[in-house]
């Protein structure tokens, strides 16, 4: 088993929902965590409630995965604090649902910015310090990466996109040591909910579970790579 104990880690999106669930786990575990969120604020105060765990150590960066000079100033912020990057989590992400014939070019750009793009910018990005370290690569996908729906084009794409990007990129870069896969959740909770998910989110998975489950990854034996991981709630809604 492999310690997470000061492992430094940077998560995009990391001040709501799956990456602030992922962000306590490995607070928990006593790793070094950033977090990054479009806004300083967003950040702080996410960064504020995790310190109150009191075990590992945490910074929040305002940083859009958007902006490729962005996630490049994140990471120089967390190897300056820190010395290093051992994981990156591209959490970061957004939904726009509608018809084809209603969704605008904004929205569409947006999805696809965001989710696809924005994850590009931020492991190009890491690449060098992850090459060092011989670090892991998390890339929070979707159960809509691999089943389309109506309504969902844009996010679709966005995420089947993600799912074929991050295969291609394990395969690019474990020559270097570096280990790469995706997590695909299907009926997330939309809020962290301090272990007291709302009646209607009883049944969903909550963003801890998923928090459990990249602490799962990288504690396991390095020979093994589990690439690409679809998770779903146990029991049907009601």
């Amino acid at each position: 088993m492999q310690s997470i104990k000061n492992k430094v880690v940077l998560i995009t999106g990391g001040s709501k929902g799956i990456g602030l669930g992922i962000a306590e786990a490995l607070v928990h575990q006593f790793a070094k965590v950033a977090i990054t969120s479009r806004t300083q604020a967003a950040a702080d105060k996410a960064a504020m409630h995790l310190s109150k765990i009191g075990k590992g150590e945490v910074m929040g960066i305002a940083a859009d995965v958007c902006d490729p000079l962005a996630q490049q100033r994140a990471v120089g912020l967390v190897t300056a604090r820190w010395g290093r990057l051992d994981v990156l989590v591209a959490n970061a992400g957004l939904g726009y649902f509608g018809s084809v014939d209603s969704l605008s070019i904004e929205q569409w750009k947006k999805t696809i910015d965001t989710n696809l793009t924005g994850v590009f910018y931020s492991l190009k990005a890491s690449i060098q310090s992850l090459k060092e370290t011989q670090g892991y690569v998390i890339t929070i996908a979707s159960l809509a990466g691999t089943n389309f729906f109506e309504g969902g084009a844009a996010y679709n794409a966005s995420k089947f996109g993600l799912v074929g990007f991050t295969q291609a990129a394990m395969l690019d870069l474990r020559k270097y040591g570096i280990k790469v896969a995706t997590i695909m959740p299907g009926s997330v909770a939309t809020e962290f909910n301090a272990h007291i998910p709302s009646e209607k989110d009883a049944w969903k998975i909550q963003p801890e579970d998923i928090g459990q489950l990249v602490v799962d990854l990288l504690e396991m034996n390095p020979r093994t790579l589990p690439s690409k991981i679809e998770v779903r709630p146990s029991m049907p809604s009601k």
